[in-house]
């Protein structure tokens, strides 16, 4: 009875051991292969993200007018993340495009600090589902008005330690100090100094401010578009500030600038042509 019970126990250990054993073997050996797919993959996806109020369509006119420009037919995919943290993707990435443009916009769209915090966590996860989704290992980032608050969120607090390159962000409008005047320090803006050391140190940031009257874009002061200085400059490997005025200077018009989107093709799309 004895042997019966230690080969009965022999084998039990044994079917345990298999049955925890060969599915890990198996994720072990799909994991290995989805990161080698993504190391090699070629895919480097420019990811935007609309200001305040707006939505997943936000860019449509900036997509159709670079793709008459340079005639390589970029793929525009728009998800849409939802408070209860469900998501919604509209269009598709065309085989063999490797610069597609992918929108991320929020249900929870609204100003203001606290929002930029949440939206900053939702964006978070829209990005770990695009990773799985497509396999890519390195971006862009185009941010306007609030979207490059969002960015600079998600990469000061969300960001680090990732398998995934950012290459290069463009912030357009960007209200770093918000509506303040550059003498008085918001929470948000005193928050992003703090934190800047945790902002990826090979990045090439750009950012771009409008003018109606040298002061300000009709709604975002200069001075706080460029107190992105105080975040990025001295972090990042690259740190360049640019201002257009003139026709389309105001800011909800300035994603479909000529100038703006002449420095989108040529320091975001094709930066080492």
């Amino acid at each position: 009875m004895k042997k019966y019970n230690r080969l009965f126990c022999i084998v039990a250990i044994f079917i345990i051991i298999f049955c925890f054993a060969f599915p890990g073997a198996i994720w072990a050996q799909k994991n290995a292969k989805r990161l080698q797919d993504q190391k090699n993959s070629p895919l480097a996806p420019i990811i935007m993200i609309p200001g305040s109020s707006a939505t997943v369509n936000r860019f449509d006119r900036l997509v159709d007018q670079i793709n008459r420009d340079d005639h390589q037919n970029h793929s525009l995919l728009k998800v849409k993340v939802f408070n209860d943290g469900h998501m919604t993707f509209a269009g598709s990435i065309r085989p063999n495009d490797n610069q597609p443009f992918i929108v991320v916009g929020f249900e929870n769209n609204h100003d203001g600090y606290s929002n930029i915090k949440k939206q900053g966590r939702m964006f978070n996860q829209a990005f770990k589902a695009l990773v799985r989704r497509y396999n890519f290992n390195h971006f862009s980032g185009i941010g306007h008005s609030n979207g490059g608050l969002i960015y600079t969120e998600f990469l000061e607090n969300y960001y680090s330690g990732r398998n995934v390159r950012i290459n290069r962000l463009m912030t357009i409008g960007s209200p770093y100090n918000f509506a303040e005047t550059a003498n008085r320090e918001t929470q948000m803006l005193h928050d992003f100094r703090v934190n800047r050391n945790r902002l990826p140190k090979n990045l090439i940031m750009y950012s771009v401010a409008g003018t109606e009257n040298y002061v300000e874009d009709g709604l975002v002061p200069v001075s706080s578009v460029e107190a992105g200085k105080y975040i990025y400059q001295g972090v990042v490997k690259h740190y360049t500030q640019i201002t257009v005025t003139g026709r389309l200077a105001q800011h909800s018009a300035l994603p479909q600038n000529s100038e703006v989107l002449d420095l989108i093709q040529r320091y975001i799309l094709r930066p080492e042509r």
